[in-house]
């Protein structure tokens, strides 16, 4: 009779337009547990911030999340403070415009080694992935003596070009080409066009997934650029935001609660390009470690 009566629950379920539902068990619920654990800690350095930054200079060091006299002074103070939309709309610039060039230099490239055949295109490929093993602290005095040899220092172009193309953009871009059917580019070609009309007009709409992200890969990286900015800078004019922020904490003699609400204010662009722009992101990743 009970074996009946779970069949007829079954029924009534599927009939009624739902599933049957399962009961979790205990494999279930420890990975609802880590899963849970892991976002607190995730959020966490987060909610400080924002803690630390709605604090007087006397609750600092004071570990609870909730302070005891909240206040907006610390953000009235940062925004009054004209370097703070300088090097905010450095950052973004630089952003901007790196994202850019990435876009279409790592689409270039990623499009000649998959849909060109010649001699060493494998050599070439694996030549440019072995850069990423290369750490970046190794490549600062050649970028340097680079910079100052052609008197990028203290500029917008010395701080950008090393960014200007990546290894992993180019990976990323060859992966997506590999899935637009040769017979697109054939027939393109019959057509009348010309190799930069086809990249263009054929194959980028193809692989929009994969430039939505690659720029959003692209944009938070140069957003949170911190080594390199601060070695090629030495105006406080030139200064982008995170550089910005560690010279103003010196100033305030480590200011953190003023340190917090920088950061606090700066991550709201990243926040925003994450949240609308999310799905790109999982799905750029996902294809690109499908395709090979």
């Amino acid at each position: 009779m009970a074996a009946t009566d779970d069949i007829r629950a079954s029924s009534a379920t599927l009939l009624e337009g739902g599933t049957p539902k399962r009961p979790a068990n205990m494999g279930q619920y420890l990975r609802w547990a880590l899963l849970f654990g892991g976002g607190i800690l995730m959020v966490m350095p987060i909610a400080y911030m924002i803690s630390t930054s709605l604090k007087w200079p006397h609750e600092v060091y004071n570990l609870k999340l909730i302070p005891e006299e909240p206040t907006i002074e610390n953000y009235t103070y940062v925004l009054e403070d004209g370097r703070f939309f300088l090097w905010f709309f450095n950052s973004i610039v630089i952003a901007l415009l790196t994202t850019l060039c990435n876009v279409i230099f790592d689409s270039l490239v990623g499009y000649t080694l998959c849909k060109f055949r010649f001699p060493g295109r494998y050599i070439v490929f694996i030549a440019i992935l072995s850069t990423l093993m290369i750490p970046t602290e190794m490549l600062v005095i050649p970028w340097y003596l680079m910079s100052q040899q052609f008197g990028w220092l203290d500029s917008y172009w010395g701080i950008m070009f090393p960014g200007l193309m990546t290894a992993f953009g180019t990976f990323l871009m060859k992966q997506f080409f590999e899935t637009v059917p040769d017979d697109f580019i054939e027939a393109a070609r019959i057509d009348g066009l010309n190799e930069l009309q086809i990249w263009w007009v054929v194959a980028m709409p193809l692989v929009k997934p994969a430039l939505a992200a690659l720029a959003i890969f692209v944009f938070l990286g140069n957003w949170t650029a911190f080594i390199w900015p601060l070695i090629v800078t030495n105006s406080v004019e030139m200064y982008t935001l995170p550089v910005g922020l560690a010279s103003f904490g010196d100033e305030a003699d480590v200011a953190w609660e003023l340190i917090m609400t920088g950061a606090a204010i700066s991550t709201i662009p990243t926040l925003i390009v994450f949240l609308i722009f999310q799905r790109f992101i999982i799905r750029g990743v996902v294809m690109a470690g499908l395709k090979g």
